[in-house]
């Protein structure tokens, strides 16, 4: 949440009542509730209590409905399970990232692969049983090995949910500057096409389903909340740079902590930046997202809510998408083959 600004804390937490307040008047049931975008668990039990009390008052969730928080393993007490147990979380997201400490070591990350059984467990203990967890290859020096190692040892714990994404270097980040200096390197593409073609056919045989690019689920246990995203739906979005669509229009707040605070204390929008898209702005947005589920896209559904056949927005590249064996109709849906998966960002490029 605030790194390394712990007296501001408290502040953070007024506003973000005040932002709930100021922009949903009074409560509005949800069927999810996800809390990240940065690190809840850092809160002390108090602290954390506050929040989720503040947020069931004025999102109260549904019967039935999913509410889900990122943690990661290190300093997650069990003060702080009890804390979201009785609050009525029932999904943990856990940031793993890796079980090899060489690798942990890379991701800046300071627990170990005893400290992430030991946290699942007690999760299980608190009743906390909706457990998931974040995995990350293509790390600079990790083997294929080592990543059918991770892989192995994760399917072993009592988890309902695995994503595994493949390293992102983004200019700006401490990654990408070492990779400049040339202290990191990455990951040859054919090894990390291995690694992700190991996910896909090594998950499914442990009960985890693939129904997204990244992402691999017991039958009944896929994230609710992130399918709220993939199928363009309306959500709410609060905190520093959180982000809202409501009747289509994106707004985004203000990334930083401190302009964030200054703008909501003042009574003003913390927003940033809206946007309004258009039929066609949305059309091609729901191909982007619809194309990353492993289902895909119902044509008919598609050509009844924006009144044009999907095709239209590839007219050009349509049919070389499926000579080239990278798309397929199955029923009427129209999804990625396993060969897709490996270039969909090329394939939803198409669409743009």
């Amino acid at each position: 949440m605030i790194t390394d600004r712990d007296d501001l804390i408290d502040v953070y937490l007024n506003c973000l009542e005040r932002e709930l307040a100021s922009t949903l008047k009074h409560p509005q049931p949800v069927d999810t509730l996800f809390v990240g975008g940065g690190t809840p668990s850092y809160l002390n039990a108090e602290q954390l209590e506050r929040l989720l009390t503040l947020l069931t008052k004025w999102l109260p969730l549904e019967q039935s409905g999913e509410f889900s928080i990122e943690c990661n393993p290190e300093r997650f007490t069990s003060d702080r399970m009890q804390v979201m147990q009785q609050s009525g979380v029932n999904r943990i997201s856990l940031g793993v990232q890796s079980l090899e400490a060489e690798h942990l070591q890379v991701l800046e990350r300071s627990h170990t692969a005893d400290d992430v059984e030991s946290v699942i467990n007690r999760l299980i203990g608190f009743g906390l049983k909706n457990v998931a967890v974040d995995l990350i290859f293509a790390v600079p020096n990790q083997t294929l090995g080592d990543w059918q190692h991770t892989l192995r040892r994760v399917v072993q714990f009592p988890i309902q949910h695995v994503s595994t994404y493949g390293l992102t270097w983004e200019k700006g980040t401490a990654y990408w500057t070492r990779r400049l200096k040339e202290q990191l390197l990455p990951v040859a593409e054919e090894e990390e096409r291995s690694m992700y073609e190991f996910c896909m056919e090594f998950l499914p045989t442990h009960g985890f389903v693939q129904y997204e690019l990244s992402n691999f689920a017991r039958p009944g246990f896929a994230s609710r909340h992130n399918q709220v995203y993939w199928r363009g739906e309306p959500y709410w979005g609060f905190g520093p740079g959180a982000a809202s669509y409501i009747d289509g229009v994106r707004a985004t707040n203000h990334r930083s902590v401190t302009q964030w605070i200054k703008l909501t204390e003042s009574g003003q929008s913390p927003v940033q930046e809206t946007e309004q898209l258009g039929d066609e702005d949305r059309a091609r947005e729901a191909v982007m997202l619809g194309l990353r589920q492993v289902a895909g896209i119902d044509l008919n559904a598609f050509q009844q809510k924006f009144h044009r056949h999907l095709c239209e927005l590839a007219p050009t590249s349509w049919k070389m998408l499926f000579d080239e064996l990278l798309l397929e109709e199955v029923e009427g849906w129209v999804r990625l083959t396993h060969k897709g998966r490996f270039v969909a960002d090329s394939v939803m490029s198409e669409f743009l």
